[in-house]
């Protein structure tokens, strides 16, 4: 068989050191399981991965190719579990890249969720402009990529009522956010137009608290934790794909569950 590593070359044996975020994101994806070589590697992806460039590539070739496969076994119609209201943990827990002492609390009055992209509509809606539309609860698990979960009561406006007020082009791929915290992250159309995806505005059926997102942020039963923003400020409709704040760290892009 062909080598795929050039001749003569030697790959550094701690050259995926540069590349545990993706290889672990990977894992947790359950695309590798009990470790990776780059003869591995080189096998799943074809790809000459001497250098620590051109394992990058593969990785994110591999991480590709998962997101394919979830998207195309995602079922737009299948719900995720609910809880009875007694398994609620109060309050939340606290999860974002930085320590809750790092909060930057977002006046509620001040605060506008901008719209652009592929809508009709492109004006700007306070907190009032979204209290006007039909509200839904639902009660399901959060689940982190890190490995914990717990049971979350959200309640807000359904994503797909928001993206059909506005005139979307609900034929459009992505959902784009944008967030006070500067923590971009974007969605498939089909995951934004599930029933079970909100634009939340309470929990436990109480205004949403500073540390969770106030005073909106997006709640999905079909994503890993990290795809569900807070603090949202603006919302793009598009068919360009933009990499959220841990896709462009290695992490899986489509991340259903």
């Amino acid at each position: 068989m062909r080598s795929l590593f050039r001749p003569g070359s030697r790959p550094d044996p701690h050259i995926l050191d540069d590349h545990r975020p993706e290889i672990r994101s990977l894992e947790r994806r359950g695309l590798l399981r009990g470790g990776l070589s780059l003869g591995a590697l080189t096998m799943l992806t074809g790809c000459d991965v001497g250098e620590s460039s051109a394992v990058g590539k593969a990785l994110r070739a591999v991480s590709s190719l998962n997101d394919g496969v979830q998207a195309a076994l995602f079922d737009p119609n299948r719900l995720a579990p609910e809880y009875p209201e007694s398994r609620v943990l109060k309050p939340p827990r606290f999860n974002a890249y930085y320590p809750i002492e790092e909060i930057r609390p977002v006046d509620g009055e001040a605060w506008r969720l901008e719209v652009a992209g592929l809508v009709e509509n492109k004006r700007s809606w306070t907190r009032q402009d979204l209290a006007a539309l039909p509200e839904k609860e639902i009660i399901i698990r959060h689940i982190c990529v890190e490995g914990w979960d717990y049971i979350g009561q959200w309640s807000g406006v359904p994503l797909r009522t928001f993206l059909e007020r506005i005139g979307a082009d609900l034929k459009a791929r992505y959902v784009s956010f944008k967030t006070a915290d500067d923590y971009p992250s974007s969605i498939d159309m089909a995951t934004a137009l599930h029933p079970q995806t909100l634009l939340a505005t309470r929990y436990a059926r109480e205004t949403l608290p500073d540390p969770f997102g106030y005073p909106l942020r997006l709640r999905t039963a079909t994503k890993l934790g990290f795809k569900n923003p807070k603090w949202i400020t603006a919302i793009e409709v598009g068919n360009v794909y933009q990499a959220g704040y841990w896709e462009s760290r290695g992490f899986n892009w489509f991340s259903g569950l």
